[in-house]
């Protein structure tokens, strides 16, 4: 079977029925069903949801995205086999997780297939963090800059590049476009404090400010729950991104919840731990897929260098990498997901027939 079959690379043009446009992300796209679906659902498979719920399909793609770009490979390989089902499977574990040890339930609602997701809607709240246990990456930047404050946190002197941070850090900014917030420019990924949060609670789409302290404690507590679990296979949890949002369940209560992915090579460093204590960075995330593109193309300042985005598009689109690079990613998604879950991945010779044919059939949802 040539590679190229196994990859989904394009995820929004699938025939799922929709009365309102696909939304598509880098990797992730989401077909909204109407109204009558929605409740056909609801009441076929036992949603614990309000009747009226909406849900979406959610349809994850093996597209790979870095530097702001999405790369592909020769002989047609639009993107990493295997990925989009390690990402799904290491997020339906820690999802899983949470779940079982009283954190917070997650918007999924069934997993019909590896790359598909069926999910409640959420009303997010409107702010992505990290949060962070090691000085790296662009913080140990900025640090190494003279930088001290991140987010009203203030960093000791001292620190050495990827050492373990005294305390875990929580760096929030903002979700999108938000107006109205003193202090805060109206513009997205904007970095913010707790004191900018708890001021304008409402403005970050927080039910009430008690809401904020929850966030913060589903915030380390899913965290730490991860670390521990990684420190058990012998990884490090460097850090990650997570985000949350409210929903309805069947009795009317509104519940904060995480949402998008969790804990995954794409929201996350991991660190193989024996080459740290040897003093080696060896990346299990797509950190490692950064740092191998930057050795690979004949001018690193073209992925770094924001005023020369329009080069680093056309690299992107015009020149594939070679199959052995987008291999050595699979290898990494698959030998993580497969660590983590303790199961074996299957990946589909033909995704997308299959999404199509399991949608259509037992969910009668594809045009």
């Amino acid at each position: 079977m040539n590679l190229a079959n196994k990859v989904l690379a394009v995820n929004d043009d699938l025939p799922i029925r929709t009365d309102a446009p696909v939304h598509s992300g880098k990797v992730r796209s989401v077909y909204w069903l109407d109204a009558a679906d929605s409740r056909r659902l609801i009441a076929q498979r036992g949603y614990p949801v309000a009747a009226d719920a909406p849900l979406a399909i959610m349809v994850i793609s093996d597209r790979i995205s870095a530097f702001d770009c999405i790369w592909h490979g020769e002989g047609g390989m639009g993107g990493v086999p295997g990925k989009g089902a390690a990402l799904n499977a290491i997020s339906n574990h820690w999802f899983r997780l949470f779940r079982e040890q009283g954190l917070a339930d997650s918007h999924i609602l069934e997993i019909p297939h590896p790359l598909v997701w069926i999910v409640q809607k959420a009303r997010p709240v409107m702010i992505e963090a990290i949060a962070r246990q090691y000085i790296t990456g662009s913080m140990w930047r900025a640090y190494a800059s003279g930088a001290r404050d991140f987010c009203g946190i203030r960093l000791p002197d001292g620190l050495q590049r990827d050492q373990q941070l005294p305390q875990l850090l929580i760096t929030p900014s903002t979700k999108g476009v938000l107006e109205g917030i003193p202090g805060v420019p109206a513009q997205d990924d904007v970095n913010i404090t707790r004191e900018d949060i708890l001021a304008n609670y409402s403005a970050f789409r927080f039910r009430e400010v008690a809401d904020v302290d929850r966030y913060e404690t589903l915030f380390r507590e899913g965290f730490e729950l991860i670390s521990r679990t990684l420190a058990g296979l012998d990884q490090i949890f460097v850090d990650t991104k997570f985000e949350f949002g409210y929903v309805t369940d069947r009795d009317g209560r509104e519940q904060l919840i995480y949402m998008d992915e969790v804990g995954t090579p794409d929201s996350s460093r991991i660190w193989d731990g024996p080459a740290y204590r040897e003093g080696r960075v060896v990346e299990n995330s797509k950190e490692g897929f950064r740092q191998l593109l930057l050795s690979h193309v004949p001018d690193p300042d073209v992925l770094l260098n924001k005023d020369r985005m329009a080069e680093r598009q056309a690299l992107a689109a015009g020149d594939p990498l070679p199959a052995s690079v987008l291999m050595a990613v699979s290898d990494t998604y698959l030998g993580m997901a497969e660590k983590i879950t303790g199961e074996r991945l299957r990946i589909a010779d033909d995704p997308r027939t299959e999404i199509i044919d399991i949608l259509g059939g037992e969910f009668g949802l594809i045009r």
